[in-house]
């Protein structure tokens, strides 16, 4: 197993991996994150996918390799560079028998606060988000798997909880877009299920089990930690990850088998504080 990116949730799925008795190399951007994994039971090396390289046995036609990179800006430039270059050049180095990347589920920009699944449309307003597309459809030839996740949140790590917490979080307009979100380690768990378990290859939106208004979740964080709501303001349309409003399904993951320790953001608030 190859973990290109190995950073907050790479580095996750390396743990998992290894626990389950896979030999694992982790790649990450620079020495300096690859020091971080020094006391780990498996080794992480640097790696600037943006280039060719090649690797030598045994992590030449591994088994699998999970090609979970972010960009270091949010730019059209750094996405293709990690994202599409980055993965023909793992797919070229390392020649993995099976393969996985992570998306995202930005890709859909539905505003109206329907339902999607994995056969709704995809038509991102970005160029990033395009780029993303283009990735996937990369992993799709290659008979891969195509996790797209939705916000990231863990131990010690939650955009909203740290808006809320510096007095920066704003419930925009009347606080009724919908948010999807999913833990660190359910995401994680999701990839290692992907790949080792009997899952056919395709498309798998990574979500937990409940999407939640942004009223919702400020209202949950303010009842945990004993504050006022958030003051009002106006709807932020130049987010990084695009503004959208819908809400995502994980019913195809979960008829594989997976199923979300934390199956909404509000079960999860003390573990990351405690985080």
């Amino acid at each position: 197993m190859v973990i290109i990116g190995c950073g907050f949730l790479g580095g996750a799925a390396a743990d998992f991996f290894s626990e389950s008795g896979w030999d694992v190399l982790g790649m990450c951007a620079t020495p300096e994150s690859a020091a971080r994994f020094a006391s780990k039971p498996y080794e992480v090396r640097a790696l600037d996918v943006r280039g060719r390289f090649s690797l030598a046995r045994p992590w030449v036609g591994v088994d699998a390799l999970v090609h979970c990179v972010g960009p270091d800006r949010a730019v059209p430039e750094a996405y293709r560079s990690v994202y599409v270059d980055g993965l023909l050049n793992a797919l070229a180095g390392i020649k993995p028998r099976q393969m996985l990347i992570t998306g995202s589920t930005s890709v859909y920009a539905q505003t109206d606060g329907s339902w999607v699944d994995e056969t709704s449309e995809a038509r991102p307003g970005r160029e990033t988000g395009r780029i993303l597309l283009e990735a996937e459809a990369i992993a799709l030839r290659y008979g891969g798997f195509v996790a797209r996740l939705s916000g990231l949140y863990g131990p010690g790590r939650s955009v909203l909880m740290r808006k809320f917490l510096s007095g920066e979080a704003v419930i925009e307009g009347d606080g009724l877009r919908w948010i999807n979100q999913v833990h660190r380690d359910d995401a994680a768990k999701a990839v290692v299920h992907l790949l080792t378990e009997t899952a056919p290859p395709g498309i798998y939106n990574v979500t937990d089990s409940t999407p939640a208004t942004q009223f919702e979740v400020y209202s949950w964080l303010a009842e945990y930690f004993q504050r006022p709501l958030p003051g009002k303001g106006a709807p932020d349309l130049d987010r990084k990850r695009g503004w959208t409003s819908k809400r995502v399904s994980n019913a195809k993951l979960c008829g594989t088998g997976w199923r979300p320790t934390f199956p909404a953001y509000r079960n999860a608030i003390r573990s990351i504080d405690e985080g």
